[in-house]
């Protein structure tokens, strides 16, 4: 499991822990059942607090993605992933409608836009 924490971001840094390992339980490259390092770990890796390490695993757990088993650690909960895959594709169709919306106010092209597009989806290795 691989996390990064940004500065130069205003997201939190919680939001940040909780957002990276999200999206990895998400794209499959964290397997059901699959062992979290722990939150002390974590938090001495990241170099940051073990609250703020804490606040990101209880809210992973909230919302189904972990699950806590005492004196064992935590680890990655079995879900339903095309449901949530669905969730974000609707909210990836939602950015791209502003998109368009935002280009058409602009005076900009569809193959200026999808030229941009496949830029960034170089960018991030898509």
């Amino acid at each position: 499991m691989e996390v990064i924490i940004r500065n130069t971001t205003n997201q939190p840094i919680y939001e940040q822990i909780y957002t990276q390992i999200k999206s990895q339980i998400i794209a499959g490259k964290l397997s059901p059942g699959e062992a979290l390092p722990s939150i002390r770990a974590l938090a001495k890796d990241l170099r940051i607090s073990v609250i703020t390490t804490k606040r990101a695993y209880d809210e992973l757990e909230a919302e189904g993605f972990l699950y806590t088993v005492a004196g064992k650690g935590c680890f990655v909960a079995e879900k339903n992933l095309q449901l949530v895959r669905e969730g974000r594709l609707k909210e990836l169709e939602a950015h791209l409608a502003a998109a368009a919306e935002l280009a058409e106010s602009c005076g900009v092209s569809s193959e200026e836009v999808l030229e941009t597009l496949r830029t960034l989806l170089k960018e991030h290795n898509l």
